[in-house]
């Protein structure tokens, strides 16, 4: 048992100690850059002897293993490093190819410019721009050829989609078809000469230079268009046949002429509601007869007469007529479009698609149509009912305020002059968006010549009656109403527009003379004269006869007016001595006696306004004044305080010299 128990230990202390051999062997020494054959490492291996040989050789061959993977990824990065660099190469040729490029195209540019501004110095510079008779947008004449273009836009329009489908339209009227397609092509043509021949404003000026309106024209949208509607599309005849009208739908590239037609004639028509109406309506027709076209050549896909939905068959003598396959098309069309629905409900898949999308077309039809004439009517009425605003205010306040009923049915009365004789309109509020001149040229054109009537403004200045026309404030006289009275305070001059008027007795009903169209009174209370024996007093009285139109002039307005024109308001008051000289109404020791002292008091108590005013804006200056030359002077003090205040060379931690006093007092005096 004791030698069993000894071999054992024996062996197992060889298993220990063979791997600590195996670590102390001598390291294999390996020279850089050279490859050891695999035999020469085995030989080592086995001249070394010992149990750990096998173990050796087991870790060299691990050692060769890892060196080959280490191998094969450096080949596969330099492999990836050579792609990449063959990328990167290719890339700046093609870059340096573009730039290549780029450069012999700017250099063909440059040349073609010079030689462009060459022949431009080659031409004679004093040579001026050809001009040529342009058209006016503005004139008669481009509004003329505007609606001789919409016949044709309108033509095409209509007709090119009902020949296209109703076969019949076609064939029937081949030659109509095709001279009217002709005489529409023609105004095609004239009008894209038209349009090169057609001027525009260049800061205010209208251009007349021919290549300057054919380049503007030519570079336009419009042009495109144009180009486009112009393509001659009838050559598909010769391949297709006559019955194929459709391919002449390039001709309704023109509808915006038709537009422009509409737009002018809109701004130049007196019934502009009435326009809009009627083009809305348009519009609406033809949309229902395009509508009414599809309809049948989809039941001529499908097939006339296949079920309840499509159009019956033509076979029929009753459908067979060309006036009843449109008529009853059309009704189709109107009552899908209009959302009446009562149609025939469809049975097909593709029957109910058309359908569906009738039904919103229509609902888009329906809501244009309420909105627009819902707008339309309110603008219609926008007038009318501001005016029945006004008089239902007057009516609520009369009868608030418990008047006669006598006073209340005068009053409904000369409201309803007003509106039916179309005199309710403040010509002061509508003339406003004007600028002053136009304002001042209608006012000229309409009340001119009835202020020249009056004889003390015969032979003013055109400016002093251009001025006073444009204060005429036009007044209406209901029947039995006073304008003036005698004694009363005159403030104003009339002038008769329209109407009657009589001077009667303190009564009322006696007549002693009746004033018409074109007479006037009141012009000399109004004037001020010294010496007047009526002073600024009314003589008489004066009643409406009927409903009378008048214009009024105030005191204050022509005396404001005055004021710009000295000379003007010395022949005023001249030609007013010689009528009341005339009438023995002027009295002329107080005319001798010179200015009135009330006058005189007046015009002092306005200058002593203006010299108080003056002076408190001078004293409100002055103080300003003293208050900025005070700032500027404590800025300046405290600035030289800086400036002679020594630099501190001493340590932080050291005070600072005290200030000496003689100092700071020159400092506080200076």
């Amino acid at each position: 048992m004791t030698s069993r128990q000894e071999v054992r230990r024996n062996i197992a202390s060889m298993a220990k100690v063979t791997p600590f051999v195996a670590m102390v062997t001598p390291p294999i020494i390996v020279l850089q850059d050279m490859e050891e054959e695999p035999g020469d490492a085995s030989d080592r291996a086995a001249e070394r002897g010992g149990a750990g040989v096998l173990f050796n050789i087991n870790n060299s061959n691990n050692n060769e293993d890892e060196e080959g993977k280490k191998k094969d990824k450096k080949e596969k990065k330099e492999k990836k490093k050579l792609e990449k660099k063959e990328k990167k190469e290719k890339k700046e040729k093609d870059k340096q190819e573009k730039k290549e490029k780029k450069k012999k195209k700017q250099e063909k540019e440059d040349k073609g410019k010079e030689k462009e501004k060459e022949k431009e110095k080659e031409k004679p510079k004093d040579e001026p721009p050809k001009e040529i008779t342009v058209v006016d947008p503005a004139s008669n004449t481009y509004y003329y050829w505007l609606f001789i273009i919409t016949i044709p836009v309108m033509y095409n329009w209509t007709l090119i989609i009902a020949r296209a489908c109703f076969e019949e339209l076609q064939t029937d009227y081949l030659v109509l078809w095709f001279m009217l397609d002709f005489l529409s092509d023609v105004c095609y043509v004239c009008d894209m000469f038209f349009r090169t021949r057609t001027g525009y404003l260049e800061q205010g000026l209208l251009v007349k230079d021919e290549e300057k309106l054919r380049e503007r024209y030519v570079k336009s949208f419009q042009f495109k268009l144009d180009l486009v509607s112009m393509l001659p599309t009838d050559l598909f005849y010769l391949l297709l046949g006559i019955r194929y009208p459709e391919i002449r739908l390039n001709k309704l590239f023109r509808f915006n002429r038709m537009l422009e037609f509409f737009q002018r004639t809109e701004t130049r028509t007196n019934y502009p509601n009435m326009l809009r109406i009627s083009n809305l309506v348009m519009y609406i027709v033809i949309i229902i007869h395009w509508n009414a076209c599809l309809y049948y050549s989809f039941s001529k896909a499908i097939g006339f007469g296949a079920d309840r939905f499509v159009y019956p068959d033509p076979s029929n003598p009753e459908f067979g007529r060309l006036v009843r396959k449109y008529a009853y098309s059309m009704y189709w069309s109107t009552l899908t479009l209009t959302t009446i629905g009562e149609t025939p409900p469809p049975v097909e898949n593709s029957e109910y698609l058309f359908v569906v999308t009738d039904f919103l077309v229509g609902v888009l039809i329906f809501a244009t149509i309420v909105g627009n004439v819902g707008s339309m009517i309110t603008n219609m009425n926008a007038a009318r009912a501001d005016f029945q605003s006004r008089i239902d205010a007057i009516k609520q306040y009369m009868s608030f305020r418990k008047v006669t009923k006598d006073l209340e049915k005068r009053v409904i009365k000369w409201f309803d002059f007003l509106w039916t004789n179309k005199k309710a309109v403040d010509e002061r509020e509508v003339l406003k968006c004007l600028p002053d001149k136009l304002r001042a040229e209608i006012a000229i054109n309409v009340h001119l010549d009835t202020l020249k009537k009056v004889r003390i403004f015969a032979d003013c200045e055109a400016g002093l009656l251009v001025e006073l026309v444009l204060k005429l404030q036009p007044q209406v006289y209901s029947p039995g109403d006073y304008i003036c009275k005698k004694g009363d305070i005159g403030r104003e001059m009339y002038i008769i527009k329209e109407g009657k008027l009589a001077v009667v007795a303190d009564d009322g009903i006696k007549q002693f003379v009746v004033l018409s169209d074109g007479s006037y009174f009141g012009e000399i209370s109004i004037l001020a004269i010294k010496g007047s024996k009526a002073g600024n007093r009314r003589t008489a009285n004066i009643r409406s006869i009927g409903y009378s139109d008048l214009f009024c002039l105030s005191k204050d307005d022509l005396m404001e007016a005055l004021k710009e024109y000295p000379d003007a308001k010395a022949l005023l008051e001249e030609k007013g001595r010689q009528i009341l000289m005339k009438d023995g109404l002027l009295d002329l020791e107080v005319a001798a006696q010179g200015p009135d002292p009330k006058e005189m008091e007046e015009k002092v108590e306005r200058m002593t306004g203006t010299l108080d005013a003056l002076q408190t804006r001078y004293a409100r200056l002055l103080a300003e004044h003293e208050a900025t030359h005070s700032k500027l002077k404590h800025r300046v003090t405290r600035l030289e305080r800086k400036l002679m205040a020594p630099p501190s060379t001493d340590q932080p931690g050291d005070a600072p010299p005290p200030e000496t006093p003689g100092r700071t007092k020159e400092e506080e005096k200076k």
